[in-house]
C-alpha cells in the first residue's frame, strides 16, 4: 500500500511515520528544503507555549536538554532528527498542485509530475497564509505595514514606534519583544484577550487544562477565570477589559485560543506597551482607530493570524469549509473520499502538537490494510 503526505511539519512527519508502522510505504513531498521550514521563518524569540511533554510526536520525545519550553530553532532540529530517526522519505523541493480521486484510489499533482497513492494525507499547516484584513484606504497607505509572519527581531525591524495589531498569541509575544528592546509599541484591540500565565507553581498551563478539558464549557470556564482572577488580576487598568467570553467558550465559539503571556503584562504594566483601539481605516499619512484617533506610527505590524490556504489543492473535491478548514479532521472521512485525510487544522485548547500525535494514530488505525 503507497501512500503521500503533503507537508513535512510536525503533522506530516507524524502521519508519515505512523503510516509506516501499519505498513504503509509513504512519500513525504514539501515545496521547501528542510523538514518543518515554516518554523525557521518564526520570530527568533519564539519557544513553544507548550510544555515539552506534551508536544512531541508519536514514538519519540523531545529531548530533556531543549527544556521545558523548547526554542524553536531547537524544535526544528527534533523535527530533522525525527525525521531521520524514523527513516522516513521525504522529498524536498516538491510542490502538490492538486489531489483528485481515481478508480485505483488518488493521483497528486506535483511539481515532478503524478504520485499515485491509495491514501493521501494532507498536512501543509494551520498557518499556511498569511491575512491581512481588507482595511478601508490600506491600499493606499504610504506607510509600512508588514505581517506577524515577517517578523523577526526589533533590531531587523529597524523602527522606533510600532503598532501592533491583534492581541493574540503572535501580536502579544511581539509586542513584549518590541518592548524588552526599547521600542516604543502601541497594542491595537478590537476584542480583549482571555491572557493567562504559561505556568502556574511550576506546572504548565497546558497541563492544568488538560484537567479542566472534561468539565463542561460552563464550568470550565468559572475554573479558568478563577485562574486569571488568582495569576494575572485586573489588567482594565492599562487597557485590557475582560474577555467577552471564557477561556473554553471563546475557543469552542469563536475558535480562538488564549493569549499565553511570555512578558506582555509586565510590558503593560512597565508602560512599554500601550493599549489602543482598533485600527478601523487608513490614510495615506495615518492609520484611523475606532475612536477616530489618527496615528503615524514608523511601522504597522499585522498579527491577524492566518487562513489555511486549502483551494488550489483541493477546492473542487467540496471539502473546504467556508472557514477554509476542511471539513474532516483526523481520521474522519467523507463518502467517496476515503483514502484522503488531514491532519493538523484543529485548533484545540490543549495544545496543537499534542494533538497531531494523537490524530496521526487516529489516521493510521483507520486506513490499516485488512487482511
Amino acid at each position: 500500500m503507497d501512500a503521500v503526505v503533503i507537508g513535512a511539519g510536525p503533522a506530516g512527519l507524524a502521519a508519515a511515520a505512523e503510516l509506516q508502522k501499519v505498513g504503509y510505504s509513504v512519500i513525504v513531498i514539501d515545496k521547501a528544503d528542510s523538514v518543518g521550514s515554516s518554523w525557521s521563518k518564526h520570530y527568533d524569540r519564539l519557544h513553544l507555549h507548550t510544555s515539552r511533554a506534551l508536544s512531541s510526536l508519536p514514538g519519540r520525545r523531545i529531548p530533556k536538554r531543549f527544556g521545558q519550553w523548547v526554542a524553536r530553532d531547537d524544535f526544528r532540529t527534533y523535527l530533522a532528527d525525527y525525521a531521520k530517526a524514523e527513516n522516513l522519505d521525504v522529498r524536498f523541493g516538491v510542490s502538490a498542485t492538486g489531489i483528485r480521486k481515481t478508480d485505483a484510489g488518488w493521483t497528486v499533482s506535483t511539481s515532478i509530475g503524478d504520485l499515485t497513492a491509495d491514501a493521501v494525507v494532507v498536512a501543509t499547516g494551520y498557518n499556511h497564509t498569511a491575512k491581512i484584513p481588507d482595511w478601508p484606504g490600506l491600499a493606499g497607505y504610504a506607510g509600512r505595514v508588514v505581517h506577524s509572519s515577517e517578523y523577526r527581531n526589533p533590531e531587523a525591524l529597524g523602527a522606533k514606534h510600532v503598532l501592533v495589531v491583534g492581541p493574540g498569541n503572535s501580536g502579544a509575544e511581539i509586542a513584549a519583544d518590541l518592548a524588552s528592546a526599547g521600542v516604543g509599541v502601541s497594542l491595537a484591540v478590537r476584542t480583549p484577550p482571555n491572557i493567562v500565565r504559561r505556568q502556574v507553581l511550576g506546572i504548565p498551563t497546558q497541563s492544568l487544562t488538560l484537567s479542566t478539558y472534561p468539565l463542561p464549557t460552563r464550568a470550565a470556564d468559572k475554573v479558568a477565570r478563577v485562574m486569571q482572577i488568582l495569576t494575572v488580576g485586573d489588567l482594565s487598568k492599562y487597557g485590557l477589559e475582560k474577555a467577552p467570553r471564557g477561556v473554553f467558550s471563546q475557543q469552542a465559539l469563536d475558535d480562538v485560543t488564549p493569549t499565553i503571556d511570555v512578558g506582555l503584562i509586565d510590558a503593560l504594566k512597565a508602560g512599554k506597551v500601550t493599549v489602543v483601539g482598533a485600527v478601523e481605516s487608513f490614510t495615506k499619512d495615518a492609520v484611523v482607530l475606532a475612536d477616530g484617533t489618527q496615528m503615524q506610527p514608523d511601522l504597522v505590524l499585522v498579527a491577524t493570524g492566518f487562513q489555511r490556504g486549502l483551494e488550489g489543492l483541493v477546492g473542487d473535491l467540496g471539502v473546504i469549509a467556508p472557514s477554509g478548514r476542511p471539513l474532516i479532521n483526523a481520521d474522519e472521512q467523507l463518502p467517496g473520499l476515503e483514502g484522503l485525510f488531514f491532519l493538523g487544522y484543529s485548533n484545540p485548547i490543549t495544545g496543537n502538537i499534542r494533538q497531531v500525535a494523537i490524530d496521526a494514530r487516529k489516521i493510521a488505525k483507520r486506513a490499516r490494510p485488512r487482511g
